[in-house]
């Protein structure tokens, strides 16, 4: 729209000389000028947003990964725990067993 502006005053103050055919191919390369600014812009933010995606990328894969190990160190150590006591295993669950089951009832 400004150029739209810019161009139809120019053409006003430019009639004296320069006829109508040097307001268009100055507009025509202006305009051409600007497609090129536009597309490279929007390459630039394209391979900045494609950089952000796979640094995020990495980030969640490396805290999955950290997060899956410690499930399995977890689960791991609750099974060792189970084998070298079973009583008190049994027990625990029974005892969390009927606190749930109190909480729950109400």
């Amino acid at each position: 729209m400004a150029e739209q502006n810019q161009t139809n005053q120019g053409g006003a103050a430019g009639a004296g000389g320069q006829g109508s055919a040097g307001g268009t191919s100055d507009a025509s390369s202006r305009l051409e000028s600007t497609k090129t600014h536009a597309r490279q812009a929007a390459e630039d933010l394209r391979s900045a947003a494609t950089e952000m995606a796979q640094d995020y990328r990495g980030r969640a894969e490396q805290a999955w990964g950290d997060a899956t190990t410690r499930a399995r160190t977890f689960q791991e150590d609750g099974e060792q725990y189970v084998r070298e006591n079973p009583t008190k295993a049994v027990f625990t669950a029974l005892g969390i067993g009927f606190v749930l089951g109190m909480i729950f009832r109400k």
